[in-house]
């Protein structure tokens, strides 16, 4: 008798996950707690995901045979990276359930289409325009003005596949740079704040969010996230909204996560969506029940979803590179603060080694100083 698609699956099932970074890594270990197996399939065979799984499949994301292979041998299919290829889900769809799926994964691939989903579902955004050849970007530089960022619609993170014009004169070099195309132009925006918010939403439709968190960036990367937010509540209360209405239109099966920029007057415009586990979310492993990584599993294996209620502010800090790495003994030694490790061997300028949650009562982020906060971090 085949198993009802519907009904949470049973313990010791086992999980497929696309992708062996430190998010699947992090899915693997929450979906251990809740009695799981998983299956990491990536082409490195040393990745952190691959270190903690109960089964492995090291190859291509679009060869066929191994692809067959590894949907017979779990339940259910996920991804941690949302680059994986279109193709990889065409031919897993047919032979077991894929969550999120198709929708959220073309929609969040690609710039294009995540600007105009956003506006769709609601969420204000900032002016934008596809460029597709150099004729096309004088035009939208007529339109949208200078300051303004050129970006890739796809591959692009952590700053990467993207240039910031501030001159005419930088806009034929930037365009020659860039690859792939089509690109896709935006308004530089004035913003304040970065903020997010992760939601989990089950197949039922139920939807719990978690409280939005102010980051900061260092040379593009994640470095700090600050939860709660400083922000009004008014403010929080809208990202939270965003974030539930988004995983709604998307129809997603799992968590995901929206980042806003907040402008001075209060507004939030939509920047990007990121359709599983967020670096943004990591606080939640040590400030919440039910973190971000047991949300996804849950929602995936169709168990009911867990609270997002936050017991405590949390400040998370990246480990990035050999100068984040430097940091980890004194770490190690304050018992306010968790060390998550990745498993990467070498720490190279930019690569993110790990991260820590340092664990404060509640109400104590809206009221310390930045310099008490990161004491230990």
């Amino acid at each position: 008798m085949s198993r009802n698609p519907d009904a949470p699956l049973p313990p010791n099932s086992t999980i497929g996950i696309l992708g062996g970074g430190q998010l699947g890594r992090m899915s693997a270990l929450a979906a251990a707690e809740l009695g799981y197996r998983c299956h990491v399939y990536a082409p490195d065979a040393d990745s952190p995901g691959m270190q903690v799984a109960a089964a492995r499949s090291v190859a291509g994301y679009e060869d066929e045979a191994t692809l067959a292979a590894f949907a017979a041998a779990v339940d259910v299919v996920t991804f941690e990276f949302e680059n994986v290829p279109s193709r990889t889900l065409e031919i897993l769809a047919p032979l077991v359930p894929c969550r999120p799926g198709m929708k959220a994964l073309s929609v969040c691939q690609d710039r294009l289409q995540e600007k105009a989903f956003l506006a769709a579902a609601g969420v204000p955004v900032a002016p934008w325009a596809p460029v597709a050849s150099e004729e096309d970007l004088q035009a939208a530089l007529a339109r949208i003005g200078l300051p303004a960022v050129l970006k890739t619609t796809r591959f692009g993170y952590d700053g990467r596949g993207q240039a910031v014009l501030r001159a005419p004169e930088e806009a034929a070099a930037a365009f020659a740079r860039l690859h792939p195309k089509p690109l896709i132009l935006e308004a530089f925006v004035p913003f304040t704040q970065e903020i997010s918010a992760v939601a989990a939403r089950g197949p039922d439709g139920a939807t719990a969010v978690y409280d939005a968190v102010e980051n900061r960036h260092h040379h593009h990367i994640l470095d700090l996230s600050f939860a709660p937010a400083r922000v009004p509540a008014a403010v929080a209360d809208s990202a939270r909204r965003h974030a539930a209405q988004v995983a709604a239109e998307l129809e997603l099966v799992g968590v995901l996560a929206v980042e806003f920029f907040l402008l001075p007057d209060g507004t939030l415009l939509g920047n990007e969506i990121a359709p599983r586990p967020h670096n943004s979310g990591h606080w939640t492993q040590d400030a919440c029940q039910s973190s971000q990584f047991h949300q996804h599993i849950r929602a995936v294996a169709g168990l009911p979803l867990g609270t997002a209620e936050r017991h405590s502010d949390a400040v998370m800090r990246n480990l990035v590179g050999p100068e984040g790495m430097a940091k980890l003994l004194a770490a190690q030694a304050n018992p306010t603060v968790s060390v998550h490790l990745y498993g990467k061997a070498e720490a190279r300028a930019g690569r993110k080694m790990g991260h820590l949650n340092r664990v404060l009562p509640r109400g104590t982020v809206e009221q310390a100083r930045d310099e008490d906060l990161l004491s230990g971090l």
